[in-house]
């Protein structure tokens, strides 16, 4: 079994899509996605790219993929990676894909010189929680995401 992973390109953007669809089902949560095909290729490839994609390979066929950015840490003053999106297809786990995207993220964030590569992860998915506890991650105990979106966004931005 050979695992390969690679920069994603334009031609892939069908691919993204159904990988992300399927994590979507996989979290339970397809009833939130909304993309457009033309908007996720714009943000992921046109002339400002929002986020880089790296797809997963096990004999020469996709079955993973991980979606990331950089953020920035001020009480660091460097740049971090944040992990937006790691999956690998039912049949191609326990085949080391999984591990070899996040190593190929975190090979990244050394090369270029990040402070930390963080992620978030579903408090039920207590597979994908061990599986990063063994590679070292740690959570992050006392920390709460937020989010604005939707109408809330818009009121707030219409503020300023």
């Amino acid at each position: 079994m050979s695992i390969a992973i690679r920069p994603a390109t334009r031609e892939d953007l069908p691919l993204i899509a159904a990988l992300i669809r399927a994590l979507a089902e996989y979290e339970k949560l397809a009833h939130e996605v909304r993309f457009d095909e033309a908007t996720l290729g714009t943000n992921l490839f046109g002339a400002r790219a929002f986020a880089e994609v790296v797809i997963g390979e096990v004999d020469g066929t996709a079955h993973g993929f991980a979606l990331f950015f950089h953020n920035f840490s001020t009480f660091e003053g460097r740049p971090g990676i944040y992990l937006e999106d790691l999956f690998v297809r039912p049949e191609a786990r326990g085949s080391g894909l999984g591990k070899a995207l996040l190593s190929h993220i975190a090979g990244l964030a050394v090369e270029r010189g990040c402070a930390r590569l963080e992620w978030s992860v579903l408090d039920w998915n207590a597979p994908a929680i061990g599986f990063y506890e063994k590679l070292g991650a740690r959570p992050m105990d006392g920390w709460t995401i937020m989010r604005l979106d939707g109408a809330a966004l818009s009121a707030l931005g219409a503020q300023g």
